[in-house]
């Protein structure tokens, strides 16, 4: 019975100092069982009170576990202390980690948006126009291949149209030669050679009015007549002459424009090659371009999964300090109700005196 009382006594002022001396032993009892800790605290003094043990060494006891509560409390803020030193440091790494990648991901697409696709767009125009240069300039060399062949048949064709000419000529002064009294026969021969130089030449000819002059001259002429023939042969060899003329100086506008030809057709080739070398130069850029293009979204692509990365790593971090400090909150807690309860029971042990108690 001496034991019980001892133990409701014990138990009154470990709940509380003020209300101790005031509360019945029942009441202080079921306050400390409340909690695990306060059975705990129960059944020691039940213990030593049974075991008859000395006050001091429980004041001793009870001091003991109050200071290991209080070392282990201290411990618990310092090593809080150091996870919280340790989640702030990690933040402002990840949030500066953040920062960076999103001012290179926005960098690297400013980039790439405003400046290397316009610059692949400009090069791509650029050849297009360069290559419409070149087709035009393939064209002009087939047109002018053309004209140049054109113009060469016509002047073989003129050459040698007069050659014919020049050669009825000479069968007409041969015959001339030969005229005397003149049969019926040879005049008429001769007149069949003025026929064949006249089809010999155009109308629009420069031999025609030298031809029209000639037919004027030896029509219904009397060939007995030496004078006459003189004359006829006079105006032949004129139009001989006139039709050698015409060969040379068409021979010559030929050769100037067989050269002309030959420049121009030089020119065009340079021209061409210049644009090949123009398109071959953009060509090189333009890889170029495409191949930073291909970096700067590597990059980019990167940056990106990196940012996700380190936005995971925070979220992450966030979460585990948020579960982190619920611990410590919740330890802190429980080693601070444990500390009061131990300490309330040493002010009750401290406060009475158990060495006339009897068990």
């Amino acid at each position: 019975m001496k034991t019980i009382c001892v133990l409701v006594l014990v138990i009154a002022l470990a709940t509380s100092l003020k209300s101790t001396l005031r509360q019945t032993p029942q009441k202080l009892q079921g306050e400390l069982q409340k909690s695990n800790y306060g059975k705990a605290l129960l059944h020691l003094l039940e213990l030593h009170s049974m075991a008859g043990g000395a006050v001091s060494e429980l004041v001793d006891a009870i001091e003991e576990l109050d200071n290991d509560l209080i070392d282990g409390l201290q411990l618990l803020e310092f090593n809080f202390q150091q996870r919280t030193n340790q989640h702030n440091a990690l933040v402002v790494q990840l949030n500066q980690q953040i920062n960076d990648a999103q001012i290179d991901i926005s960098r690297s697409e400013d980039v790439i948006e405003n400046l290397l696709i316009p610059r692949r767009e400009q090069l791509e125009t650029r050849i297009a126009t360069l290559e419409e240069y070149q087709e035009i300039n393939r064209k002009n060399y087939d047109e002018e291949v053309l004209i140049r062949q054109q113009e060469h048949e016509a002047f073989e064709a003129q050459v040698a149209e007069l050659t014919d000419a020049t050669v009825a000529v000479d069968d007409a002064l041969a015959l001339l030669q030969t005229l005397s009294n003149p049969s019926l026969a040879q005049v008429k021969k001769f007149q069949n050679s003025l026929k064949k130089i006249e089809q010999s030449i155009k109308p629009r000819s420069k031999m025609a009015p030298f031809l029209k002059a000639l037919l004027t001259l030896a029509s219904n002429q009397n060939f007995s007549d030496q004078g006459i023939i003189s004359q006829i042969v006079n105006a032949l060899n004129e139009f001989r002459n006139a039709i050698v003329d015409s060969i040379n100086d068409q021979t010559l506008a030929e050769a100037n424009a067989v050269e002309e030809y030959e420049e121009r057709l030089d020119q065009l080739d340079h021209e061409f090659a210049e644009f090949q070398r123009q398109i071959n130069a953009v060509n090189v850029d333009l890889t170029a371009t495409n191949n930073k293009i291909d970096q700067v979204t590597e990059f980019l692509n990167q940056r990106v999964a990196d940012l996700k990365q380190y936005e995971a790593e925070l979220q992450l971090e966030n979460d585990n300090y948020a579960d982190e400090t619920q611990i410590y909150n919740d330890t802190k807690n429980e080693f601070t109700r444990e500390q009061q309860i131990t300490e309330q029971a040493l002010a009750l042990v401290q406060s009475v005196d158990f060495s006339h108690i009897q068990v």
